[in-house]
């Protein structure tokens, strides 16, 4: 039982790396508009206060994290230069991460679920 919760450690603290990564790489000056766009919906949505799936749902509360935060997260690292993101890895591995929850990201990501379930609302009801 220990073994597995030390690996379940060990994955949040490289996703939580990851997503500090991906911060940098929004922040970086020769990361593509197209990855930085990207990349800021997936920060806000990892620092997000607000998800697809509330935690309090057994099972399915914790899918996104699981799930989408690391698809999203390998998504923006294949659209990243790989000098940007080797950057962004070094600088990451040496500074301490200050990424908190955010009500601010959480705005951000309750407005992108409303204009997809808008989208989707005029597009195949209407």
């Amino acid at each position: 039982m220990g073994k597995h919760i030390n690996k379940w450690k060990e994955f949040i603290q490289n996703l939580k790396q990851s997503i500090y990564i991906v911060y940098l790489a929004y922040r970086h000056p020769k990361t593509p508009w197209y990855a930085k766009a990207f990349s800021l919906v997936i920060v806000a949505y990892a620092l997000s206060p607000i998800d697809l799936n509330p935690d309090f749902i057994p099972v399915l509360g914790y899918l996104d994290e699981v799930i989408l935060l690391p698809l999203g997260i390998l998504g923006v690292f294949t659209l990243i230069p790989n000098q940007v993101l080797q950057e962004c890895r070094v600088t990451a591995s040496r500074t301490p991460k200050m990424l908190r929850k955010n009500w601010a990201a959480g705005v951000v990501i309750l407005l992108v679920w409303i204009s997809i379930a808008t989208t989707v609302l005029f597009k195949w009801v209407i």
